[in-house]
């Protein structure tokens, strides 16, 4: 008996935390500051360009103030590419308010018209986890108005600075507190929304080892006649394809391969319950049987499961004798390739399941090393996707005398790159003996 080509290994989804991309967390301080940075510099130069329209009381300090942001600037770059210094990111727009305070400074102070860029470190650090980021921005506006009186002692602190001290110090607060408070109410919800998407990653997980484990793992079972070979290789974790063989009652053996219309966990258990019904059908001789039922039994009465998600479905049954019994539903996608050369695809006018009814059976005569190979529409896909995909298709196959090897193929053309539909094939060989 030949059993399958190894298939993907399902591993559980971690079940940590889930958090942002690396790249958007570690450059983004990098980015607040460029925004801080380019506004300071810009402040210091139009006033040195423009004295007609902006003040310069002390150059110095005002360009101190601009190269501090600058300084910041590459602070946060480093912090970029270290996790040890983004620990510290808060001291950056902290020193912020040192810098626009300079730059307040040495364009006129009260006359200054750049005290607006606040807002800026005031929002940076109001957005995050903690109340104690309403407090501390209220005291970095405190710094910055301030901070004329250590850099010029003898300077008097006229009424008007108190006055305007006390409101900028309720307004940066309260926008630090909507600030804060916007930035708590969607952690929570980021949180709520990172548990579900854990919850409903662990269950999908849970749905593609339970979908694979219906899968047959290899020939053991069936007549020493016949070998077999099929693989599954879903677009996502759970795929809508399915494929089976079993040996029947006869002492022959049925196999099946069907394609669900859609893709992720509902086309999965659509796929599951076909599977279950055709399988149930073994004890009867006639395959088209197997379709009465499987239609019949997922019909729910006023809402019809499988009209909603048709499915596409190829059925057979092999004998001792060669004899091949097969049906399909509006698959299409099933070839005989003859040992003595060439193929030719099996065709029936069958509607798929969910769509058609009275499904009849066809008898194919197949002699010693023929072999029955059907695929999903998946594959046509790694074959140009077009109407002459099926002749590629029926050349790929000509060209390949064994069924492992072309299943083996067919496995590695699907994984090299993404796929846009599930990629599945079934192969039997009857009267063959196993290569050496």
């Amino acid at each position: 008996m030949t059993q399958a080509p190894p298939r993907r290994t399902v591993r559980a989804t971690d079940t940590g935390p889930i958090v942002l991309s690396g790249l958007r967390a570690a450059w983004e301080p990098l980015a607040k500051q460029a925004l801080v940075a380019a506004l300071i510099v810009g402040a210091a130069a139009a006033s040195t360009l423009l004295p007609v329209w902006l003040t310069v009381t002390d150059a110095t300090a005002m360009w101190t103030g601009a190269g501090l942001a600058v300084v910041l600037l590459g602070l946060a770059a480093l912090m970029a590419r270290s996790t040890r210094l983004a620990r510290s990111e808060i001291v950056i727009p902290l020193l912020d308010f040192v810098a626009v305070g300079l730059l307040r400074f040495g364009t006129g102070e009260t006359r200054s018209v750049f005290l607006a860029i606040l807002v800026l470190p005031v929002v940076w650090i109001a957005a995050g986890h903690g109340r104690w980021r309403v407090l501390v921005p209220v005291l970095g506006v405190f710094v910055t108005i301030l901070l004329p009186l250590a850099l010029a002692p003898g300077r008097a602190f006229p009424g008007s600075e108190v006055v305007r001290l006390v409101i900028a110090a309720v307004v940066y607060s309260a926008a630090a507190a909507v600030v804060n408070e916007l930035s708590r109410r969607s952690l929570a919800q980021l949180t709520v929304a990172q548990r579900s998407r854990r919850v409903a990653e662990a269950e999908v997980t849970q749905a593609a080892i339970v979908q694979r484990s219906l899968q047959p793992v290899d020939g053991n079972g069936l007549p020493s006649a016949i070998r077999v070979a099929g693989t599954c290789v879903p677009a996502r974790t759970v795929g809508g394809d399915f494929y089976d063989w079993y040996p029947t009652p006869d002492g022959g053996m049925g196999f099946t391969l069907g394609d669900v219309m859609g893709k992720g966990v509902g086309a999965g258990m659509i796929a599951a319950a076909v599977r279950a019904v055709i399988r149930s059908s073994l004890e009867e001789p006639d395959p088209a049987l197997a379709f009465r039922w499987t239609s019949a039994g997922l019909s729910t009465g006023s809402v019809d499961m499988v009209s909603a998600q048709f499915t596409t479905c190829f059925h057979g049954r092999i004998s001792l004798d060669g004899t091949l019994r097969w049906v399909d539903a509006g698959h299409g996608l099933t070839l005989v390739r003859r040992a003595a050369g060439g193929s030719e695809f099996l065709r029936s006018g069958h509607l798929p399941l969910g769509v058609g009814s009275g499904w009849t059976s066809v008898e194919t005569d197949l002699q010693p090393g023929d072999s029955v190979v059907s695929v999903s529409d998946g594959v046509l896909d790694l074959f140009g996707g077009d109407l002459a995909s099926l002749d590629r298709w029926q050349a790929f196959v000509d060209a390949r005398d064994d069924i492992d090897g072309l299943v083996a193929d067919v496995a590695a053309l699907a994984e090299r790159g993404d796929r846009a539909d599930d990629v599945t094939i079934i192969a039997v060989t009857w009267g063959g003996s196993h290569p050496a």
